[in-house]
């Protein structure tokens, strides 16, 4: 039984048809990214899971359970992790603070066990406890997203557009603790990113995205061979 299953799913957002049918899976220890172009339905697709459009159409099975008769606020007890685009830290609060919000999902009896993996894998967060998160760098920022998502203790991690606004030594770093957390915990990733050709190196599978419907899917490295994805998404210089 697969970690993830989307069948069929339709999602508005008022009166535009957001997403069209699709389906998708996320098996147990794999990494899946979704590329597209702007617009073409990748955080639609994220919030949905979330149940931020409801699905209007078809079925979201997470680890045999119905999403859809699952309520928002219940969906990340099930498991479920979101990094948000933009990141979305509480900017007031110190990086300890956002850390402590990330656990209150999770049993109290890991929460110090966890922090000091964050600050192993996060060494600049260790050095920034007492600051507010809002003075923080954008590739620091970026962390501490991760790490707040890490602290609840997830089964499925979603990144949406992790690397979006960095400079090139935090995009590195990024995909670097995607491929980490993946081989070194076991970690579960559905990933949404813009620069495709970063994700589908580290992607065990793909799908590519577009107005809302899956048009393309196989393995990251058949789909950075694929003529349609290089001259959409690679060689022209757009970012999927």
């Amino acid at each position: 039984m697969s970690m993830l299953t989307m069948t069929g799913v339709h999602a508005h957002y008022g009166a535009i048809h957001a997403l069209r049918g699709v389906d998708l899976t996320v098996e147990q220890g794999e990494i899946v990214t979704l590329i597209g172009a702007n617009g073409a339905g990748k955080s639609t697709l994220m919030m949905t899971l979330f149940g931020q459009p409801k699905a209007s159409e078809g079925s979201i099975q997470f680890q045999g359970q119905n999403l859809l008769k699952v309520s928002t606020h219940q969906i990340a007890r099930q498991g479920i992790a979101l990094v948000p685009e933009g990141r979305r830290i509480f900017q007031r609060m110190t990086v300890l603070e956002n850390l402590q919000m990330g656990s209150s999902f999770a049993d109290p009896v890991h929460y110090q066990d966890d922090l000091q993996r964050m600050y192993q894998m996060f060494p600049i967060l260790a050095q920034r406890l007492t600051q507010r998160a809002g003075t923080l760098s954008g590739g620091e920022q970026q962390m501490l997203a991760i790490a707040r998502a890490l602290m609840s203790r997830p089964q499925l991690l979603l990144l949406d557009e992790p690397s979006l606004g960095l400079a090139p030594l935090y995009i590195r770093q990024v995909f670097r603790i995607i491929k980490e957390l993946n081989e070194t915990w076991g970690m579960t990733i559905l990933l949404v990113e813009q620069n495709a050709h970063h994700a589908l190196r580290v992607a065990h599978r793909g799908y590519v995205l577009q107005h809302g419907a899956i048009v393309l899917a196989g393995t990251g490295k058949d789909l950075l061979e694929n003529p349609q994805v290089r001259a959409a998404y690679l060689e022209s210089g757009a970012h999927a």
